[in-house]
């Protein structure tokens, strides 16, 4: 659901400063303005005649602005009849080349307020572009959408400015002239903010998110945020039996923490875990990424029931080339310290299989799942007869060539999928040829599967292999932070203080940090969320590497140049897809931070 503010950033997106946190409404400047026009659209032509304002701070009138605005065009009878505002009136009127700059100049520095504000706001931006100016950077705040979640059927019919005058007993009665409107607008709006205090919204980032779908029982909770700082950071929200219910990560811990409960967050299941929890603990952390990192740990660790996401990295898959006379491809559950080669993880059971099936296609080792003699003698499975299996279980095939197949699968899995990929595209467009363009989609689905874990091992395996990697970006506030990375996992993070050595800063950190062994495997240390989270921020503008312990290369020729293609594909497809039929789409999760 949306605000009825409209144009202000989360605090996930621009950390805001301290004393941009929290902002009591009595200390905030509203510049409430009004607009008449010679019709509905400014892009269509339509001019402003008359711009009225009222500058507001604690319920007190700290100015007006008002003027009649040369539209150099008539205007239509039907407007001037419903406005009062007539040709004779402008003829001698600024124009609004003179008359917008003067109202900018009025409303800097305040918060913007309109009933209907795009509207308004829309006309003075598109003079405002016109005139070859940038727009001041207002929060624009909405009377008739903040009143629609307000005021109900019982109190006014409908949300127009004259039902609302009347319900908050207006001193002024709108009357479509500028000025006479804004000041009824002004009343309108101390009136939903007197109610909107009972509720317990006090601050404009209160008024910002303020839905009417957060209950009087959520917002008396809001006292369980006042203990956390605004730092960056993981909170816990948990029960009266300390069970961890829900874990979250914010730039700022307090105020993210504190729009549970004044409301931002309007999912039912948010509202029900609201309802339940007793605590909010707050970890503190010296950068976004230990902050990412730590709540996917914490969400592994507790489970919490309210966390959709990343609560069971466990249960992922891996195809595994084995290591054994007549060595076959298999779909396993772990890593073990066996020497062989594997290709995940997934965490669907469901795509390793299409990414096995891809594999199989392109080569035919063989599919049973015993292991095989030295020279084995018995007779060949129904594979063999089709063509799709060498068949060293009945002799057909020598050791050495069958050796070499295994070493074309291997380099496929580990460098080059041009194998898979030729052989698949192959078949598809045969496929295609023949019209049979339901075959040809389920190999596409296949070769898709393939080239997504093979350029996903690919790339942690390049990280996971390097026992230390320490990298530095300067942050937005100028200071430089730090991870410590060993084998794929952050064993470190920190923001070197202003004035500091940053050498010596290094040398500290990387001496506290986690001591980490390496395994065997793609993701030896961490879950892939984990090192692929870590990978996402070395890969980010600005990362300077200080330290790199090993090779952290992946192969030129491997499968990672293949995803853009596949990704392309993807979007067209989701594009044409009715959205009724989209039964295996997955909505995206974007919380405001």
């Amino acid at each position: 659901m949306s605000s009825g503010v409209q144009g202000a950033p989360s605090t996930w997106e621009s950390q805001r400063s301290f004393d941009e946190l929290g902002r009591p409404l009595r200390d905030i400047t509203f510049c409430v303005v009004d607009l008449e026009t010679t019709g509905g659209s400014a892009a269509g032509g339509s001019m402003i005649t008359e711009i009225g304002a009222v500058k507001v701070r604690g319920g007190e009138v700290l100015g007006e602005f008002q003027t009649l605005v040369n539209p150099r065009s008539e205007i239509p009878a039907f407007i001037a009849v419903l406005t009062g505002i007539t040709n004779s009136m402008v003829s001698d009127a600024p124009p609004i080349e003179s008359a917008l700059p003067a109202f900018l100049e009025f409303a800097a520095g305040t918060v913007l307020v309109a009933h209907n504000a795009p509207f308004d706001v829309g006309f003075l931006k598109h003079f405002n572009e016109q005139q070859g100016r940038a727009w001041p950077t207002f929060e624009v705040l909405d009377t008739a959408k903040l009143a629609r979640r307000v005021i109900t059927r019982d109190d006014a019919p409908n949300c127009k400015l004259s039902s609302l005058a009347k319900v908050f007993n207006s001193t002024t009665t709108p009357n479509h002239r500028a000025l006479s409107d804004a000041r009824a607008t002004v009343d309108v709006l101390h009136g939903l903010m007197e109610r909107l205090g009972g509720l317990g919204v006090h601050t404009i980032e209160e008024l910002q998110t303020f839905s009417a779908r957060v209950s009087t029982a959520q917002r008396r909770k809001r006292h369980l945020a006042e203990t956390l700082p605004h730092k960056p950071g993981v909170y816990l929200f948990r029960d009266d039996r300390s069970r961890v219910l829900y874990v979250g990560t914010s730039r700022d811990l307090r105020t993210r923490v504190r729009s549970y409960f004044t409301a931002s967050e309007t999912r039912s299941r948010m509202g029900e875990m609201v309802g339940l929890a007793s605590t909010v603990t707050g970890i503190e952390c010296a950068t976004a990424l230990e902050a990412e990192v730590r709540e996917l740990r914490l969400i592994a660790e507790h489970k919490p029931r309210y966390n959709r996401r990343s609560r069971f990295p466990e249960k992922v898959h891996f195809i595994k080339l084995t290591r054994e006379p007549w060595p076959r491809l298999s779909l396993v559950r772990r890593v073990l310290a066996d020497e062989a080669d594997y290709l995940g993880p997934f965490s669907s059971k469901k795509t390793a299989e299409k990414c096995l099936a891809a594999l199989h296609e392109t080569f035919p080792v063989r599919q049973c799942a015993d292991r095989l003699a030295i020279q084995p003698s018995r007779a060949a499975c129904v594979l063999a007869e089709m063509g799709r299996c060498l068949a060293p279980c009945d002799g057909s095939v020598d050791a050495t060539t069958y050796a070499a197949v295994v070493r074309q699968l291997r380099d496929t899995l580990l460098r080059r999928p041009d194998e898979v990929v030729e052989a698949i595209n192959v078949r598809m467009a045969a496929l295609a040829a023949d019209e049979r363009f339901e075959e040809a989609g389920i190999h596409r689905d296949r070769l898709a599967s393939f080239i997504r874990a093979a350029a996903r091992t690919q790339r942690l395996s390049a990280l996971t292999g390097c026992p230390e990697v320490v990298a530095a970006r300067r942050e937005d506030d100028g200071r430089w932070a730090v991870h410590v990375i060993r084998h794929g996992r952050l064993a470190a993070a920190g923001i070197i203080p202003p004035g500091a050595d940053a050498h010596q800063y290094v040398v500290e950190l990387r001496a506290s940090a986690e001591t980490v062994t390496g395994a065997p495997g793609p993701v030896p240390a961490a879950t892939a969320e984990e090192t692929e989270k870590v990978l996402r921020w070395l890969e980010s503008p600005g990362v300077r590497l200080v330290e790199v312990d090993g090779e952290w290369t992946c192969p030129v020729a491997g499968a990672t140049r293949h995803l853009a293609l596949h990704d392309a594909v993807n979007q067209s497809r989701l594009s044409l897809v009715p959205f009724e039929d989209r039964r295996d789409l997955s909505p995206v999760h974007q919380p405001a931070r």
